[in-house]
């Protein structure tokens, strides 16, 4: 199914305060998660949805073709 990103921290937590929270992200790394996660959505998005999404569109195109004649190769 889908995966879900996780906003815990990776790695082992020395003994030794850091600075912040542990949990607490740059907003560089937050901002590279994000988008990681956007990019393959869309790439799932992209694959699944390109080939209905020609045919919606030869549907809607004039002359009014029928869908045998969109799915037939001539």
């Amino acid at each position: 199914m889908a995966s879900r990103v996780s906003l815990k921290s990776k790695g082992k937590a020395s003994g030794k305060a850091l600075k912040g929270s542990a949990e607490e992200k740059s907003i560089g790394e937050s901002f590279k998660e994000w988008s990681t996660w956007a990019l393959k959505k869309a790439k799932v998005v992209t694959h699944y949805g390109f080939i209905p999404l020609v045919i919606i569109i030869g549907m809607n195109s004039e002359p009014k073709p029928h869908l045998a004649q969109l799915l037939s190769p001539v």
